[in-house]
């Protein structure tokens, strides 16, 4: 009996028009209108949409789990961290997974299992952590842990009932000196021997999750800019919990902040180091919560990259030049945007001073 004909012409506009939709980011009332920004906000859903379909449509069988960039050099996030290789990993929360790697020498590593809700309320909150600190190696540095939700001797990694998604975190003093940790990830237990051949349901269900994904995420993080945007050229004053949420490292404080500046002006931020501070960055983004370009611009510093004041505090110096004095931060053609500050493992964490000077 032949196989009766099919068009799916209408899924593929159908998920065209469901993107399209994302771009209402852009004329929001408060989204910047100047050439530069929507310039990158156009390029950003761009972005927005590559990731999503590499997560949702190639990326997306638990059974057949597969190791992606979410982010990289260009791909970017959510303040995206200039230090970071981030990975990540669709699972679900009923089955079971190996990962075994090499820590090799990069400095700090964490995996997180997430409940990735971007497409529905703007969260991924965590349901469970394990990072270096946490883990039993060999001698040879080789590592193992177990992902369930049942608890495994070892290294074990919560999952729960509603975990889609696995983060990968690796943080680097110099992502050119240190070598990242090598990582691999197979499922363990009953499954399919294969993948499952494509059918028009799927493809459609895959699709329009990532056209949601782009929706859902592009206006998270412009909500998140309009807070900050509230309250300029200072730290925002909120719960730690709600970066936490939308799938932040528990390890991490994250001071995000808004920028507004005049032709000149430049922005200051001061800080002593914490005793028990692990490391430090502070970057400079845009408007849509990108990071800039990091691989030829300097526009962030890290703790071991940083010019130390004589009294061991820091001056981060945020301009269009270098000023002469504490340590230049390129605003990279902004006039205005976001910025993050990180201390890792801190106790008792404290905003930085922040202050606009004319030069």
């Amino acid at each position: 009996m032949s196989e009766a004909p099919v068009n799916l012409e209408h899924v593929w506009r159908q998920f065209c028009a469901d993107l399209a939709d994302a771009g209402e980011v852009l004329s929001r009332e408060q989204a910047p209108t100047g050439a530069l920004d929507q310039a990158e906000g156009v390029r950003y859903l761009s972005r927005l949409a590559r990731t999503a379909l590499n997560m949702l449509v190639d990326s997306a069988d638990p059974d057949f789990p597969r190791l992606f960039m979410l982010s990289d050099d260009k791909i970017k996030i959510g303040a995206d961290n200039p230090d970071n290789i981030y990975q990540q990993c669709v699972v679900r929360g009923d089955q079971e997974y190996r990962i075994t790697g090499k820590r090799n020498s990069v400095p700090y590593f964490s995996i997180g299992s997430k409940a990735n809700r971007y497409a529905i309320d703007g969260t991924m909150a965590s349901t469970g952590e394990i990072e270096f600190a946490d883990m039993e190696f060999g001698p040879d540095g080789t590592f193992e842990i177990h992902v369930s939700k049942d608890r495994k001797p070892g290294n074990w990694l919560p999952l729960a009932d509603d975990s889609t998604l696995l983060i990968a975190r690796q943080t680097f003093d110099d992502k050119k000196t240190q070598k990242a940790a090598d990582i691999r990830i197979e499922r363990v237990g009953q499954g399919p021997a294969v993948p499952a051949l494509l059918t028009p349901e799927t493809i459609e269900r895959q699709l329009k999750a990532a056209a949601a994904w782009t929706r859902g995420t592009a206006n998270t993080f412009a909500n998140w800019s309009e807070w900050f945007k509230a309250h300029p050229n200072q730290f925002y004053d909120a719960p730690q919990e709600i970066f936490w949420k939308a799938g932040g490292d528990p390890n991490i404080w994250y001071g995000h902040f808004y920028f507004d500046l005049k032709p000149g002006e430049a922005l200051v931020l001061e800080a002593p180091i914490p005793q028990d501070c692990r490391m430090w960055n502070l970057q400079i983004d845009n408007w849509w919560m990108e990071s800039l370009d990091h691989v030829h611009q300097k526009v962030w510093v890290n703790s071991a990259m940083a010019r130390y004041e004589a009294d061991g505090s820091v001056m981060v110096v945020c301009a269009d030049a270098d000023p002469g004095f504490g340590h230049w931060v390129d605003l990279a053609g902004h006039r205005s945007g976001t910025g993050l500050w990180r201390w890792f493992n801190v106790a008792d964490p404290v905003a930085p001073r922040m202050r606009v000077i004319t030069l």
